[in-house]
């Protein structure tokens, strides 16, 4: 009935975006006289916030089709190297380009697409050849494809790296902190020829314990059940993967949104603002996020629920207890996997010192091994925007570069 319902509202609310959006054409239109005075611009301005905060979004582009390498333009190109039920490896190729260190960036799988990553990947394309993890939306698999979990995840990454070959670096960010260390535990214990040279880890929740924040508290304040109950539905008959069971992307969007309300709403109105003065361009910056950021897709059940009982409920992966197939993961088996990670210290998802664990649980790996940074950013500022291709790259390069 949850999902049901949601989408009756979308396509209540797609209808009213699309008039919305006639609407403020025809009064902003040059040839219409209230486009010139009267409430008509104020009128024309208010209507395309509406019509752009109502619309229906899907998965996004990328549209990095070109870097700069030593001051000249090149070409880039996308490419699936694997194709599978959840996820594909995809590797932007730098036309006529060779060598390089070879980097899997780790995208969430939280709600968000891939390209929630775009400015991540297109400031480390001069740098690097670039693939990542580009998951697919859950309501979009039929069940005829099985299931995906926590397990499946880890086995996902283990099977990009192979495909990429010896000698890669990884980088994940956020939630797949976690499965993307189980990996580096998995692949070094079995000394495993593809395991990477470098894990970077940003803002991601390997010790919840530290520093909880209003997400973690949401995950730990209510029993397991709770969220069996609450927050799972069953995708409907209108999308491929009718009756599998999911947590909608359109849940979690609302949590992010609900959590730091306030600022969404002066978002909003500073972007009403910018259209009434004609600054169009003040008002695309924040469209294009929006854009972004209300792209949601749906997660399976079981990857939803694994994640709240192993990284959120127990923190099983710092305190030694996390299995992946029955086999345990154990920090101590990282030997030569050499580690950075990064937090923000404005961070309200991933608290400082969450992803810091990760260097102290690694038992068996040299100090000069293990790098931290902390930078003055919020948690979408440490992998997009200024701080982020300024200041929080450079250091990634850098470490990466020696361990090559």
């Amino acid at each position: 009935m949850l999902y049901d319902a949601y989408e009756m509202q979308r396509s209540m609310l797609a209808g009213a975006s699309a008039w919305a959006n006639v609407g403020a054409e025809w009064l902003g239109n040059p040839a219409n006289p209230f486009a010139y005075f009267g409430g008509g611009p104020v009128m024309a301005s208010a209507l395309e916030v509406f019509a752009h905060a109502a619309a229906p979004r899907g998965k996004p582009h990328f549209g990095l089709h070109q870097t700069m390498i030593d001051g000249r333009p090149v070409e880039v190109i996308e490419e699936i190297v694997l194709k599978k039920s959840f996820g594909q490896l995809k590797r932007f190729v730098r036309k006529g380009v060779e060598g390089g260190p070879r980097l899997l960036i780790v995208a969430p799988m939280s709600g968000h697409y891939a390209t929630l990553l775009r400015g991540t990947v297109e400031r480390m394309l001069p740098f690097a050849d670039v693939y990542i993890t580009d998951w697919r939306d859950a309501r979009q698999v039929p069940l005829s494809q099985g299931r995906f979990d926590l397990d499946d995840y880890v086995d996902y990454l283990i099977e990009f790296l192979h495909a990429i070959g010896p000698g890669a670096h990884m980088l994940a960010v956020c939630q797949p902190s976690v499965p993307a260390y189980a990996v580096a535990c998995l692949m070094s214990a079995d000394k495993d020829p593809c395991r990477p040279k470098t894990l970077t880890l940003m803002g991601g929740p390997v010790d919840t314990r530290e520093a909880p924040t209003a997400v973690n508290t949401l995950a730990t304040e209510r029993p397991f059940a709770w969220f069996e109950q609450n927050v799972i539905a069953t995708v409907p008959a209108t999308y491929p993967g009718a009756g599998r069971r999911v947590y909608p992307g359109f849940l979690q969007l609302a949590g992010f949104m609900t959590m730091n309300l306030g600022n969404h709403l002066m978002s909003h109105w500073e972007m009403f603002k910018h259209l009434v003065q004609g600054e169009d361009l003040e008002a695309e910056a924040t469209k294009d996020f929006y854009d972004e950021y209300r792209s949601v897709c749906d997660m399976t059940a079981e990857f939803y629920l694994q994640t709240i009982d192993v990284v959120f409920q127990h923190h099983k992966l710092p305190k030694g207890e996390m299995t992946h197939r029955g086999r345990t993961v154990d920090p101590g088996a990282i030997t030569d996997v050499a580690l950075l990670a990064i937090e923000g210290s404005r961070d309200d998802i991933s608290g400082l010192g969450q992803t810091k664990a990760a260097l102290t649980i690694a038992t068996s790996l040299p100090e000069a091994e293990k790098a931290y940074f902390v930078a003055d950013a919020g948690h979408y500022g440490i992998f997009n925007g200024s701080k982020w291709r300024k200041q929080i790259a450079p250091v990634v390069e850098k470490w990466i570069a020696a361990h090559d």
